[in-house]
């Protein structure tokens, strides 16, 4: 019998400082070593499209802030709801269509604020004994640490804690810029799965820049998290 590919859709658009079109290429050059046939889209149009969303496996939006109408907004979610799996990454997926609550209830948080901008920070195992942090328990990073809004309901993954600035002769974390301090010792999740009806939902904080993904403890995440929630 014939193999019958899976299929993948990335769409991108939005605020260009989070280099959408990088990361959907990435995306895209993964999937197809994995044996997806990959529509890469910025036409919010295909949401809308019943037919082609049906016959998908996986969603990566890479979208930051942005609007979407309701046909779109239905399409996508509807999708979802039926089955199809979404992963995706930071203000990509997390910081999408801020005046629609539903979108934001199907990914299970919303981002809030980066405090301190860019500064290195650890991402820390959330002890879930998840197959997607196999071998993976704690590292470091330099980006945009989120602080979300997030959904009880999540199985967390992984997360990170928010500090006062910090010196270590032998260490390179230095949150020098931190501003608030009322969030000292906040653990936030970071990393998380869940489900929205039938489909599945991976999502990952990382990923101001494709750069952030040259880390391959944090490659390595997300490419795990899109495979899992491929239908």
């Amino acid at each position: 019998m014939k193999n019958v590919m899976k299929k993948a859709l990335v769409f991108w658009g939005g605020w260009d400082g989070h280099t959408p079109r990088e990361c959907a290429e990435k995306y895209h050059d993964f999937l197809e070593k994995n044996d997806f046939e990959v529509t890469v889209s910025t036409d919010q149009n295909i949401y809308a499209d019943k037919n082609f969303m049906s016959t998908l496996n996986l969603i990566v939006p890479i979208v930051t802030m942005s609007e979407i109408n309701l046909e779109q907004v239905n399409g996508l979610l509807n999708a979802v709801r039926n089955g199809v799996g979404i992963a995706g990454h930071h203000g990509g997926m997390s910081d999408s269509y801020r005046k629609n609550t539903e979108y934001q209830f199907m990914v299970g948080g919303q981002f809030i604020s980066h405090p301190g901008g860019i500064t290195e920070f650890f991402i820390d195992d959330a002890g879930s004994g998840d197959p997607i942090m196999k071998g993976i328990d704690s590292f470091k990073i330099k980006s945009e640490q989120y602080f979300m809004h997030v959904d009880p309901s999540n199985l967390v993954l992984a997360t990170t804690t928010f500090s006062d600035p910090v010196y270590d002769e032998n260490s390179s974390i230095s949150n020098i810029n931190f501003p608030n301090s009322w969030i000292k010792g906040a653990v936030m999740p970071y990393i998380w799965k869940r489900m929205y009806g039938k489909g599945k939902v991976f999502y990952s904080s990382i990923g101001h820049t494709v750069s952030d993904f040259e880390n391959e403890l944090a490659w390595t995440i997300q490419k795990r998290g899109l495979l899992w929630a491929t239908k």
